[in-house]
């Protein structure tokens, strides 16, 4: 039987807030699903305050010990419950993780400290060692070291094996050195491994010691080598170049299925293109924006810089300046929330700044549009421009990370389509709004459009391709 145990800071549907939630909920259970049922397949995750009640009841006590941290001896629970055949396992101590919103929080080294080692802790505890430990982003990367650490007192743990996904290298988890011992309960021995620029640098530990390293697609594996996308961390990936590789995420299709979504006026799928107009007028009635048989421009997003934003921000007036309409859903920085605020204020007409995380609105949202845009500087995956092709929404994005590698640029040579986009590689905003005039020439002729959006409705971006990859990867291992 294998053991595949994932660890993650988020999983969808317990607590989530954003990509990370998403693929910590899908992939396990697609994983389970092409491994069969020889497979056991488990996750580990905190249990945060805002876990529901009704996820709750359904949970029974495994264990209860103590993790020391530094001079720390805290309190751990472990409880669990299964879902799709998958076991869950929730990290309990409400010291750390019984707190409004997942992060932000002052100590967030010392609670994902607490959690990587719990994990790791657990193993011996519950007597329980899965093959591969399969960690993800900073917050769960010390628990990869943690299993080298504890190897050197118990054998059982040499033979757990180690995957270290990163979905974004931007976000590495940096302490000061002085945090070694006393935030991470780590001898100096151990500085090595952990120091880089003179900080604590998790991410890279996890690099360092993970028997593999993943990103999210082949090309963000490629470009994080360089100076230019590898945020200080390019030199590692250049001397660890054997161990990574890339795999694209996929999106749960039944999740995001226009066919049954219940968050939508009117379902619809490829066949019934026709019927996404009803959900376009019925978003324009709900946003009070005019009732009109104009293009609809998307994006929801983390209001971020790697984003694209200031492309946004530069076409804007040009492009709201056409008979078109634009809703941006999204949180993030003050400066970018404000900037789309004004916006809505300038055009009130044509458009809506949707200052808020809301998957339901998402969805509604999605399938009232007709164009999607995700012109980001750096997209290690993204999933947004597989749920808005879901959705018939067709992506303008930039050919950079994922994107490059899901979405393939339009093009109709004597009545035959290819592509599932449309496509730009240059950061500027000309490149840019070539595209978004493209878009619009292009809704000029609704049976050309409804083609492209159905052959967008059409490409498989489910977990199975996704899942074949990691397990091959597990069984190499």
């Amino acid at each position: 039987m294998k053991k595949i145990l994932y660890v993650g800071s988020e999983c969808t549907p317990f607590a989530s807030s954003g990509g990370l939630g998403d693929v910590m909920g899908s992939l396990p259970k697609a994983v389970k699903e092409y491994m069969g049922a020889g497979a056991d397949i488990r996750v580990a995750l905190p249990l945060y305050g805002c876990v529901g009640e009704n996820w709750r009841k359904q949970m029974k006590t495994e264990k209860i010990f103590t993790v020391q941290l530094g001079w720390r001896n805290q309190y751990c629970g472990i409880l669990s419950l299964s879902l799709n055949g998958v076991i869950f396992y929730f990290i309990d101590n409400e010291f750390y993780f019984k707190r409004d919103g997942l992060y932000g929080h002052y100590d967030d080294g010392e609670r994902f400290a607490f959690f990587s080692r719990a994990v790791a802790q657990m193993m011996s505890e519950m007597d329980y060692y899965p093959d591969v430990l399969h960690a993800n982003d900073w917050q769960s990367a010390l628990s990869v070291l943690y299993v080298q650490q504890m190897s050197e007192e118990n054998e059982k743990y040499k033979n757990v094996s180690t995957v270290f996904t990163i979905h974004n290298v931007e976000y590495q988890g940096k302490f000061g050195m002085q945090n070694l011992n006393d935030l991470f309960s780590l001898p100096w021995k151990y500085a090595e491994l952990v120091e880089l620029d003179g900080a604590l640098n998790v991410m890279k530990a996890a690099i360092e010691c993970a028997d593999k390293v993943t990103t999210v697609s082949p090309r963000y594996a490629e470009e994080i080598k360089t100076e230019e996308y590898g945020c200080g961390l390019h030199s590692m990936f250049q001397k660890n170049a054997d161990k990574l590789c890339g795999i694209v995420n996929g999106i749960d299709e039944e999740l995001y299925d226009p066919h049954t979504d219940e968050n939508i006026a009117k379902n619809y799928m490829w066949r019934s293109i026709s019927n996404k107009k009803f959900d376009k007028t019925a978003l324009q009635k709900e946003l009070s924006l005019p009732e009109k048989n104009v293009p609809v421009f998307s994006m929801i997003t983390r209001l971020a810089a790697h984003k694209g934003i200031d492309l946004v921000h530069a076409v804007s007036h040009m492009l709201l300046s056409n008979d078109v309409q634009l809703v941006v859903l999204g949180t993030g920085e003050y400066e970018y929330e404000s900037f789309f605020r004004w916006l809505e204020e300038a055009y009130p007409d044509k458009m809506r700044a949707l200052i808020t995380y809301d998957r339901s609105l998402s969805r509604r949202v999605y399938a009232a549009s007709d164009f999607f845009i995700m012109p980001s500087k750096s997209e290690p995956c993204g999933l947004a421009q597989m749920i808005a092709s879901r959705y018939g929404a067709v992506p303008v994005t930039r050919q950079t990370g994922g994107l490059y590698d899901t979405i393939k640029d339009y093009r109709n040579d004597n009545g035959i389509i290819s592509g599932n986009g449309l496509t730009f590689s240059q950061y500027s905003s000309k490149a840019f709004y070539e595209k978004l005039l493209l878009a619009i020439s292009l809704y000029d002729d609704q049976a050309e459009l409804r083609k492209l959006q159905q052959r967008v409705m059409k490409i498989d971006f489910s977990w199975k391709r996704s899942a074949e990859a990691y397990a091959d990867l597990y069984e190499e291992m």
